[in-house]
């Protein structure tokens, strides 16, 4: 298949970390299907910047975390732009932080569902196809709050740390097909939502000394979806200025 024809499917790409993946993915030669779930207009800004560069996307609405959703975005993704070769699993919705007293089921419900629910729900509607070609790429967003393990976060942690379990299970179980699964973690990158909080006080704690960006993690997960990362797979790449380094 020639490079150009390559696509690749960003879920909640209408702003934010998506939007910049989904950014960076155009340029680099493939087409992007920007999934949103009702900013309509920002995925059109997406796209519009997109093929404003030269390349080519379309923006396809549908909530990835409904089964019947799911399915026909799979469809119309692959009649519109074609076989997809590369998942970017992004989508996310509001982390309440909550104290351990307060948790409800449904708040650990609520998690589970962005971060388990909606992977597994994508990942099987575009494996068949992954599996026909033998190649595909699968890339999730984590978190490095697996790591932080912050106070009140525990039903976002834990569903984090589900996330990257679960890709680390897939990685072996699909990687005899040609499939890698690889997590990418950021850690507290500003983006829209974040206007006006301060980030002096976390830039302190950072090794590099500054606050990451949205390029940042995008060349990352650029890096994970080309042919030259196709000897890796099952990783969490922390992406985070070494906030949580591992020593070596």
């Amino acid at each position: 298949m020639h490079e150009q024809a390559r696509v690749a499917l960003v879920t909640g790409a209408s702003r934010g970390l998506g939007a910049a993946i989904a950014r960076r993915l155009g340029a680099d030669g493939w087409a992007v299907a920007v999934n949103y779930r009702s900013d309509t207009p920002s995925a059109a800004a997406v796209v519009d910047e997109i093929k404003a560069a030269g390349g080519r996307a379309e923006a396809f609405q549908a909530d990835v975390t409904d089964e019947a959703a799911t399915a026909a975005l799979a469809a119309r993704v692959s009649e519109a732009l074609g076989p997809v070769e590369t998942l970017v699993l992004n989508a996310t919705g509001p982390q309440p932080e909550l104290g351990v007293e307060e948790l409800t089921w449904q708040d650990q419900l609520d998690q589970l569902t962005f971060f388990v629910k909606s992977p597994t729900l994508l990942v099987q509607a575009f494996l068949p196809g992954m599996r026909e070609r033998g190649r595909g790429r699968i890339i999730q967003i984590g978190s490095d709050i697996v790591d932080r393990s912050l106070p009140r976060t525990s039903a976002y942690t834990a569903a984090k740390a589900a996330q990257h379990a679960m890709s680390r299970s897939w990685a072996r179980e699909l990687g005899p097909y040609g499939i890698t699964v690889n997590v990418v973690a950021p850690g507290w990158i500003p983006v829209e939502r974040h206007t006006g909080l301060a980030v002096d006080g976390y830039v302190a704690e950072v090794p590099v000394g500054r606050i990451g960006s949205p390029r940042d993690v995008a060349a990352v997960v650029a890096f994970l979806a080309s042919d030259e990362a196709a000897y890796m797979t099952g990783q969490r790449v922390t992406v985070n200025g070494g906030h949580t380094s591992i020593p070596i």
